[in-house]
């Protein structure tokens, strides 16, 4: 397409975007947009028709520009004396203030208004929706990724993103796609709600663009996919649609189990995923299960899905989540104590928008109070959250689930026997205790066989051992990886 062609598929797809009376009353005839190089230059027949379009379209614009044109174009507004000239010109101009008056007050549709992610847990697992409305501004400026502010949360970066054990392996992937894009693709991300894979994902774009500015990569949803598909399909034409998907350099797709059972749109992506993979694209999905258990969708595709690398996530440790509680706590601006951090992280185990409620709530409190965030406000404050939370993992909990993995029977842990194949699961169930329960450590050993307090701390100290050694250990005759076989039982009580 030439200049021309762009911007008005540009002035189309904005009009869409913001409502096609917005659109007529700010930029219809009124408003002069050129395109030249890598610069959109819109001129406005005042200074306040400038200065409102500015602050109230801005991010609309850019993102609608970056979508049509295919890359980031900076963008210029300017007065055009020439729109200005007519009396008919002049009493737009009065109209539209009176109109600026009221949008003020009734409209919400200023900055703040704009619909967002879902909150900073997105920043370490959480997601919004819109492959445009999810385009960071600053982009249009830098191409970098900002801070959050108080009228949008910008995209992820991979380095706010809180590595731990549960998801280690899936962020040296994703760093990987964004430095080398193309080396293995396409990289499949997948795992519950609320585990990261939307940060991830986000820091991928965000980290491309910062390695590569004029790299030409878009981020969407599956079901944004679909829609601009059954678009293309039933009116605006496929072949756009393919050219804006199949020429990129890097396409992200999030929640790509939203296919499921839609073979038109399959069978487009099955097209889009080959082309890109024979041009050395780099293609990026998630999910909430890996690739072979998407029955939904067609062999053809989950194979492609399936053919570079799958990573798996997993809900946050106890240590990845204190992580993350403390990095939420530094952007919100109080200080958590260790103690306030480590109950929090007890009591709060399924996902970072959870700890992030947590926070907000803890916050007001101290607010309303106005009292220093101790543990014994954490508890007042949270203990409804708490009650509504799962219930809280028991000894017995554990008890059962190390019988259960690795196939010991009832009671065997709390006998009297010393064997390896006892006292190694014994020492394990111990660990889990000190972690996942508040009992005391005389409680534990009760539990455990009578065993006295020094006992259980002794078992705390060798799994620790296991655990920071990396090692492998004999179990009921099978050896074991410590990781594996703590995540295993965790995911026993934490499911039961």
């Amino acid at each position: 397409m030439d200049d021309k062609e762009i911007v008005s598929a540009l002035r189309a797809h904005l009009a869409e975007k913001v409502g096609q009376e917005r659109f007529d009353l700010w930029l219809g005839d009124q408003a002069r947009l050129n395109l030249h190089r890598d610069t959109l230059s819109i001129g406005l027949p005042s200074r306040f028709a400038q200065d409102w379009v500015r602050s109230h379209f801005r991010r609309e614009i850019e993102e609608t520009a970056a979508e049509v044109v295919g890359r980031v174009v900076a963008i210029e507004f300017r007065v055009d004396e020439t729109l200005a000239m007519t009396d008919q010109n002049n009493r737009r101009a009065a109209r539209q203030g009176r109109a600026c008056n009221r949008a003020a007050e009734f409209s919400g549709n200023d900055d703040s208004a704009v619909a967002v992610a879902e909150s900073p847990a997105d920043a370490l697992g959480a997601q919004a929706d819109g492959e445009v409305d999810r385009t960071p501004r600053a982009a249009g400026r830098n191409g970098l990724d900002d801070p959050p502010s108080a009228s949008r949360r910008r995209f992820a970066a991979l380095d706010s993103f809180i590595v731990g054990k549960s998801n280690r392996f899936a962020h040296t992937a994703a760093q990987m796609a964004a430095e080398q894009p193309g080396r293995f693709s396409p990289l499949f991300v997948y795992g519950p709600t609320g585990v990261g894979k939307t940060h991830l994902l986000e820091g991928i774009w965000t980290a491309a663009r910062r390695h590569n500015p004029r790299v030409q990569a878009v981020y969407l949803t599956a079901e944004q996919f679909t829609t601009y598909f059954l678009d293309a399909l039933h009116g605006s034409g496929l072949p756009n649609f393919r050219r804006k998907y199949r020429g990129v350099e890097l396409l992200i797709i999030d929640d790509v189990q939203f296919f499921a059972g839609k073979r038109a749109t399959i069978g487009e992506l099955l097209y889009t995923t080959d082309t890109l993979l024979r041009q050395g694209s780099q293609l990026v999905l998630s999910a909430d299960r890996p690739p072979n258990a998407l029955h939904e969708l067609s062999d053809e595709l989950t194979a492609r899905l399936a053919s570079g690398m799958s990573c798996g996530m997993e809900r946050p440790d106890f240590q990845t989540r204190l992580g993350i509680l403390q990095q939420f706590a530094a952007r919100m601006g109080f200080e958590l104590a260790g103690d306030v951090a480590e109950f929090i992280a007890m009591q709060l185990t399924s996902h970072a928008r959870e700890l992030l409620g947590a926070l907000n709530r803890l916050e007001a409190a101290g607010r309303i109070w106005r009292q220093p965030l101790t543990r014994a406000l954490a508890e007042e404050a949270l203990a409804e959250m708490i009650r509504h939370n799962p219930r809280a993992v028991r000894l017995a909990d554990i008890d059962k689930a190390v019988c259960n993995v690795f196939g010991l029977g009832p009671e065997t842990l709390q006998s009297g026997r010393r064997a390896k194949s006892v006292s190694q699961p014994r020492m394990l169930a111990m660990w889990l205790a000190r972690k996942h329960t508040r009992s005391a450590l005389t409680e534990i050993g009760e539990h455990f066989g009578r065993r006295s307090h020094s006992t259980v701390i002794s078992a705390q100290k060798t799994v620790d051992g296991w655990v920071a050694m990396q090692s492998t250990i004999e179990l009921t005759g099978k050896n074991w990886s410590v990781e594996d076989a703590i995540r295993r039982v965790e995911d026993q009580f934490k499911t039961a």
